[in-house]
């Protein structure tokens, strides 16, 4: 392991005022976007959209780099470059989703686990050879009466311990994305609990793996109410219970912290980002991960009319600027 040239990635990546640009959605999650749009579902309209998404010019004064997916790393655009070249050209750093969605927990009814290390030092070493300088690997966590359970919270951690050890061999950076979801009608109070707990769990199994922690980005949720809760946060109270959150649960020494959007408004989770930023000075970089919350004016407007790509890439540019401001606390309306 080369722990400085992890450090190195990391500096690029978290430099302030850019964020990470998330356009990893599997085939699935893609495809059903695509399909409630209007979209027709195909390798060829993926690969349309996302050479849309990665040749937006000047793209890299707010995003330091891009997760992808399996598919889209592979992929060219319509005059022969291949989407990898295009993003060193521009200085961003090439990421990729390396689990491979979720599976059933055994005995533990609706929980998840992440899958997808079986072979996972040889897909990383092709992503490495290909480009790649970072990874990510997400799990998720459901709030209920009963859930997430000790069981599910210490197996999804094992996993992040694990992926995490074999990206560091590789020099790539691990993104660690454990995913609070906000769906349900649990409390701030609640969430900032089981936020709490779960990464508690995580970074003690980073430490049992002796897992190099200057050289990981956490991806995180907020730690906001649920979308059906009686009471709604607002960006002071979801800015306030986060930094608590993470200045007491996440080691200081941590490369970078990143949010994830997750369910969130587009508007929400920019000013939730800003709110934490004017709280003033923090121990860790703190910036966005975000995929819907950047892409969501993009997509509809593409998906519309999608001969209409330079309208779409000046509203992406647009969500990347606002949310590039909020992460240095100066987002205005």
């Amino acid at each position: 392991m080369n722990q400085g040239k992890l450090i190195g990635t990391i500096s690029r990546l978290v430099m302030p005022p850019k964020g990470i640009l998330a356009i990893d959605e599997s085939l699935d999650t893609c495809n059903k976007r695509f399909l409630k749009l209007g979209v027709p579902q195909t390798e060829e309209k993926r690969r349309e959209y996302r050479e849309l998404l990665i040749t937006v010019p000047e793209i890299e004064n707010y995003i330091s780099g891009m997760i992808l997916f399996d598919e889209t790393i592979r992929q060219f655009t319509n005059d022969g470059k291949s989407f990898i070249s295009i993003l060193k050209e521009k200085g961003i750093e090439v990421g990729i989703k390396v689990d491979q969605g979720l599976g059933d927990l055994p005995s533990h009814d609706g929980e998840k686990i992440t899958k997808g290390l079986e072979g996972i030092a040889d897909r990383l070493q092709e992503y490495k050879n290909m480009g790649a300088t970072f990874a990510k690997w997400r799990a998720v966590y459901t709030i209920s009466e009963n859930t997430p359970s000790e069981d599910c919270m210490k197996e999804n951690a094992l996993l992040f311990a694990k992926y995490a050890l074999i990206c560091q061999e590789l020099d790539i950076v691990p993104i660690v994305e454990p995913e609070i979801l906000i769906d349900g009608n649990h409390s701030i109070e609640k969430c900032y609990e089981v936020t709490a707990r779960n990464l508690d769990i995580v970074f003690a199994e980073l430490q049992k793996l002796d897992i190099f922690i200057p050289g990981i980005i956490l991806k995180t949720s907020m730690v906001i109410s649920g979308k059906e809760a009686e009471k709604k946060s607002f960006p002071d109270d979801v800015a306030k219970m986060t930094i608590k959150c993470f200045k007491e649960h996440v080691p200081e020494n941590i490369g970078g912290i990143v949010f994830l959007s997750g369910g969130q408004g587009d508007l929400e989770a920019t000013l939730n980002l800003d709110a934490m930023h004017k709280m003033g000075p923090l121990p860790w970089p703190l910036t966005f991960s975000y995929g819907r919350a950047i892409q969501n004016g993009a997509l509809n407007t593409w998906a519309k009319d999608p001969q209409n790509i330079k309208m779409a890439q000046i509203l992406l540019l647009a969500a990347a600027k606002n949310n590039s401001d909020a992460s240095v606390g100066q987002y205005k309306k």
